[in-house]
């Protein structure tokens, strides 16, 4: 592990076994690891590779999806003890079939537990109890067909679903907490009855959104980027415990591999 302090409201139950290593198949041109995740994470090692998305639309992700499975066993081969893919459209811009044939793909070619942004988000909204959900995204209307496809495949209701628009990759990243909380109450308005509030993007900087649409909507907040990295964290048998930034990251207790 490398040493450093707890992110602000950051609690873990425990310590990070000695060596563990969790290897992140990232969007990016270059091999980084997301700031939000090294905030809420400080002391966990992760191993980044990057795929080099484009753009937020299906040409945009192709290239980057076919070495999705490649950077993963280039991962493998740096010791890693676990892989999340980071990028939600990314994984399931091609239906919720071709997400599950990824999965199955990546843990053949690996022998690791593994995940993805798009498995996380679904695995996050079914932890906090919510079924019935206001969507709020970074995208545009054919992303956005297909992240319903994915939420209609886990047994999940859309009762609204609001966007941004964006194409350009790095678009998300311009976008305040304010505008993100703006639009996310924007989904709840038009989605009567939502028991739960998805924010799909890992673009989408969501660290800071959670506690307080909580508390003006009294529903939980899944967002990609916390629940990719939570779940990455139970991937490995941590809990992925964190306060202070949402019912997703305080609740979580009981560890689970996928």
């Amino acid at each position: 592990m490398k040493p450093g302090r707890l992110a602000a409201g950051a609690t873990r139950i425990e310590a990070m076994p000695k060596d563990l290593t969790i290897g992140l198949v990232v969007p990016f041109a270059e091999d980084k690891v997301p700031d939000e995740g090294l905030q809420m994470y400080p002391d966990v090692r992760f191993i980044p590779r990057g795929v080099n998305v484009r753009s937020l639309t299906p040409e945009g992700y192709a290239a980057a999806f076919d070495s999705i499975v490649p950077a993963a066993e280039e991962l493998v081969a740096k010791g890693v003890d676990a892989i999340m893919v980071i990028g939600t459209s990314l994984t399931f811009y091609r239906g919720p079939e071709a997400h599950d044939e990824l999965m199955a793909r990546l843990r053949a070619a690996t022998g690791l537990p593994v995940s993805t942004m798009s498995q996380a988000i679904v695995d996050g909204l079914r932890a906090v109890g919510a079924r019935r959900v206001a969507v709020a995204t970074a995208y545009s209307d054919v992303v956005n067909q297909r992240l319903r496809e994915l939420l209609v495949a886990a047994e999940l209701e859309v009762r609204s679903l609001e966007s941004f628009n964006i194409l350009d990759f790095g678009g998300p990243g311009k976008k305040s907490e304010a505008d993100i909380i703006a639009l996310s109450d924007q989904a709840v308005a038009n989605g009567p009855g939502s028991d739960g509030i998805l924010i799909s993007c890992g673009g989408l900087r969501t660290l800071g959104v959670a506690k307080p649409l909580e508390a003006r909507h009294g529903i939980p907040v899944v967002s990609s980027t916390q629940a990719a990295f939570w779940a990455a964290m139970r991937l490995v048998g941590e809990s992925g415990h964190m306060a202070g930034h949402g019912r997703l990251l305080e609740q979580a207790a009981a560890a689970a591999v996928h």
